[in-house]
C-alpha cells in the first residue's frame, strides 16, 4: 500500500506518493487550497483513489527541535483527514525541506520566485517522503 506525504501550507499543499512497494516517491500536482471542508473532501477522494495506507505530514519544528505554532495546525488538519478516511498518519520532521527544495530549483535554473511557486511545495513533499523511506531502510 502507498504512503502519501503532505507539505501543508496555508495556500497550497505539496504532495508526494510512493509506489505500491514503497520504494520510490513521486511528486504530484500541488494542491491549491480553498477551504477546510472542500480540502478534506478532495483529499479523501485522492486517498481512496490512490489506495493510501499511511499519510505522512511534515512536522514544522523550530530549529531547536521544539514544536511550533504551525505544528498544532498541521496536527489538527491531519486528525480531521485521518478521521474522514480511517487512514493513520505520522508526523515527520520537515526542517529545511523547503530550503533544500529552493536550492535544488535554483540550481536547476528556476531563478524567478514565481517560476518556483508550487514547485517548492511538491519538491518539499518528495524530500520529506524520501527522508522517511530512507529511515525505514
Amino acid at each position: 500500500m502507498r504512503i502519501l506525504a503532505f507539505d501543508l501550507g496555508k495556500r497550497r499543499i505539496g504532495l508526494a506518493l510512493t509506489d505500491p512497494l514503497r520504494i520510490t516517491a513521486q511528486g504530484m500536482d500541488t494542491f491549491e487550497r480553498t477551504n477546510i471542508r472542500e480540502d478534506i473532501a478532495r483529499l479523501v477522494s485522492l486517498i481512496q483513489e490512490k489506495e493510501v495506507s499511511l499519510m505522512l505530514f511534515g512536522n514544522p519544528l523550530h530549529m531547536s527541535g521544539h514544536e511550533s505554532r504551525q505544528t498544532e495546525y498541521v496536527r489538527v488538519f491531519a486528525d480531521r483527514l485521518s478521521a474522514a478516511t480511517g487512514v493513520p498518519y505520522e508526523m515527520w520532521d520537515e526542517r529545511l525541506t523547503s530550503v533544500e527544495a529552493e536550492r535544488i530549483l535554483r540550481e536547476g535554473g528556476l531563478n524567478e520566485r514565481r517560476e518556483r511557486k508550487g514547485m517548492v511545495d511538491k519538491l518539499s513533499a518528495i524530500i520529506l517522503l524520501n527522508s522517511y523511506l530512507a529511515a525505514l531502510g
